[in-house]
């Protein structure tokens, strides 16, 4: 019993002392989100900081705290392995030699240390050839390192001039490329690159395709990385193509002043290439080495006259981020993140001046993210009024309403009628809730909308050797970036333009022409379609295209399509607020809102996508009543007639007066 009793005794001081800690390490209320990290020893330790972890923080993680079981705060230091950049250097000679069907070139590395690659230097454009490296130590006896890798440089942009070699100390290099199947190339230098001594660890992830678009010539992808303020080091596109190169170029979406346009992040060429008796090669990996902020990242190929291609998926590789702080004894630790106005802590790191390279990764566990109890979380975007100033809307033309499924975060894209009505810079856009705007933010994307276009043939009958068509827009003013087309004539050679007819104040007619390109097409180069640049953004809704046939027969066009950006507005909402889009107000200058302040947070939070109803008209444009082109504007006319009458006055003061009748 005694025994019995004693136990139960060091149990419930046990439970006591359990209580005591826990109350004692109750966690500030000021973070959102909790981590238990178990370490089995003390001392110091070094941990890989989760990707939920990461996507969970601040941009540069000034929001991580790390606790003890009794509630102390301690200090860490955050890591980010990074390569070390090669050292890369001319060849300290360079010799070349034309042979029957080869060309080869003997260059002196001039290094002493391992290096793991050559990059050729040439000004030609348009080649592809396999190539074969050999290494020596006395120029005399050679080894062969690379067999059959390509080498090329495309008109459109992609390129590979990098041999990658396998690591290893060589004072000369042997280049022997294959000239069988075209005309030698002259390569005019090298640059040899260094080996780095030490490999910098990254990881694979899967990220997912949310949106893909093709644009003329161009494959655009969106992706999600599944997490925001990762270190990518690379991306990766999968694909089961048997043949291809692709120029590929990496932006992300970022504030910049009051709106969101797409930052370029990288360049890169991916291809997969099989030349006749070379073994197959394929490098389908884009280099990064930076931080993306964003949880989205945005992949343009260029495909140019080539089909797109079946991209089956696309991976993503980070550098790892290390937290390595002194672990006063083995046990339980909370990882705090999620705190959106806290101060970077600022420690005093004397009692981690080891060495931290030298610092092994421990295989800590750490747990998914929790709910601070103590937090309560504010809703999405917590210090943004969704209400903004009051507004006289009554200067404004035209309006729609805005249709929303949820409260948070909304994303409406502009249709074909806002483009149209709205100003050039989308100034005059207002999105309100009854008589007070609600703030939003502009996102410039790379996207191109796509409208077919109605097309007749309109020949002149005066002229039989001219050919015309007439393209019909859906709108004036619409801001169309590029028009195409098909044709089904297998050989010519025309160049088109494409113009349109508008009106000055008097109402006389006159060309303007909005741009010209030459197709050519021959039996061994024929493209499916031909694209052409817009200089202007059309007024009228009527496109004029035109091309001399000279003594040839007429080509025959079809399949006319016309191409403008995507534009959306970010704001946020409740679900059950009637909002409406006002727009049509060439007069009034672009509202100077505070969200632009928090313009990332807006475009990194979970978004809803709204649409919109049909237009309204709200009035007649005083402007384009009494002042558009042809029309001889009431207002034109007005003045005209009082110049006139004012000059007739003025004249008839002029004139001498007639004598006057004699008497009598």
């Amino acid at each position: 019993m005694k025994t019995t009793r004693n136990c139960l005794l060091k149990l419930v001081l046990a439970i006591a002392a359990g209580c005591s800690v826990a109350a004692q390490a109750a966690l500030p209320s000021g973070w959102q989100h909790t981590q238990e990290l178990n370490l089995g020893a003390p001392g110091l330790a070094k941990i890989s900081l989760p990707v939920a972890t990461l996507d969970a923080a601040r941009h540069t993680l000034e929001d991580l705290r790390i606790y003890d079981a009794a509630g102390n705060e301690l200090p860490f230091v955050i890591s980010r392995p990074a390569p070390t950049p090669k050292a890369v250097q001319g060849a300290k000679s360079f010799q070349v030699s034309l042979n029957a069907s080869t060309t080869v070139i003997t260059l002196e590395t001039g290094l002493n240390r391992p290096l793991d690659g050559v990059a050729l230097e040439t000004s030609a454009m348009d080649f592809i050839k396999p190539v074969r490296v050999e290494g020596s130590m006395d120029g005399q006896s050679w080894q062969r390192l690379v067999q059959g890798q390509p080498i090329f440089r495309q008109p459109y942009g992609s390129a590979q001039l990098h041999i990658k070699l396998p690591t290893g100390t060589w004072r000369w290099l042997r280049l022997t490329i294959d000239d069988q199947r075209s005309q030698p190339v002259p390569f005019t230098g090298a640059r040899i690159f260094a080996a780095t001594a030490e490999t910098t660890p990254m990881e694979w992830h899967p990220a997912s395709i949310t949106e893909r678009d093709e644009n003329p010539g161009e494959t655009r992808l969106t992706l999600n990385l599944g997490a925001a303020n990762l270190d990518v080091a690379a991306v990766q596109i999968e694909s089961d193509d048997p043949l291809f190169t692709r120029a590929v170029t990496v932006a992300v979406p970022q504030v910049t002043e009051d709106s969101i346009r797409e930052h370029v992040l990288g360049h890169g060429t991916i291809y997969r290439i099989a030349l006749e008796n070379q073994p197959s090669s394929a490098e389908l990996d884009i280099p990064l080495e930076t931080h993306v902020p964003s949880r989205d990242l945005v992949l343009l190929i260029r495909n140019e006259d080539s089909p797109p291609l079946h991209i089956t998926g696309v991976r993503v590789a980070r550098r790892p981020v290390y937290l390595t702080f002194l672990a006063p004894q083995p046990g339980t630790f909370q990882l705090l993140t999620g705190n959106k106005s806290c101060a970077a802590p600022r420690y005093d790191l004397s009692a981690l001046s080891a060495d931290l390279k030298s610092v092994a990764v421990q295989d800590a566990v750490v747990s998914s993210l929790t709910e601070n109890p103590d937090y309560h979380p504010p809703e999405a975007l917590a210090g943004l009024e969704i209400t903004g100033s009051a507004l006289d809307i009554t200067p404004w033309k035209f309006r729609k309403l805005i249709q929303t499924v949820r409260n948070g975060a909304q994303q409406l894209e502009l249709d074909p009628d806002v483009l149209a009505h709205a100003q050039a810079g989308f100034g005059d856009l207002r999105i309100m809730h009854g008589s007070n705007q609600i703030p939003y933010v502009i996102q410039r994307t790379s996207i191109n909308r796509i409208l077919s276009l109605p097309f007749t043939l309109s020949n002149d009958p005066k002229n039989l050797k001219l050919s015309r068509w007439l393209v019909k827009l859906p709108k004036a003013n619409l801001p169309l970036t590029r028009l195409t087309c098909s044709t089904t004539t297998p050989l010519f050679q025309r160049t088109i333009t494409v113009s349109e007819e508008l009106a000055d104040e008097r109402g006389e007619t006159y060309r303007r022409q909005l741009g010209s390109a030459t197709w050519v097409q021959t039996p061994g180069r024929k493209t499916s379609e031909f694209s052409l640049s817009l200089e202007s953004v059309p007024q009228n809704d009527t496109l004029i295209l035109e091309t001399e046939n000279g003594d040839n027969p007429p080509v025959q066009l079809d399949q006319f399509r016309g191409f403008y950006p995507a534009s959306r507005l970010l704001f946020k909402t409740t679900a059950n607020d009637t909002l409406h889009l006002y727009y049509g107000n060439l007069n009034t200058d672009a509202p100077r809102y505070d969200l632009a302040l928090v313009a990332g947070e807006l475009l990194a939070a979970e978004k809803s996508v709204a649409t919109m109803g049909a237009e309204e008209t709200l009035k007649k444009s005083a402007q384009t009543q009494n002042w558009a082109p042809g029309t001889g504007g009431i207002v034109f006319w007005g003045i005209l007639a009082i110049v006139v009458i004012g000059l007739l006055v003025v004249i008839s003061k002029l004139l001498p007066k007639p004598p006057e009748p004699k008497a009598g």
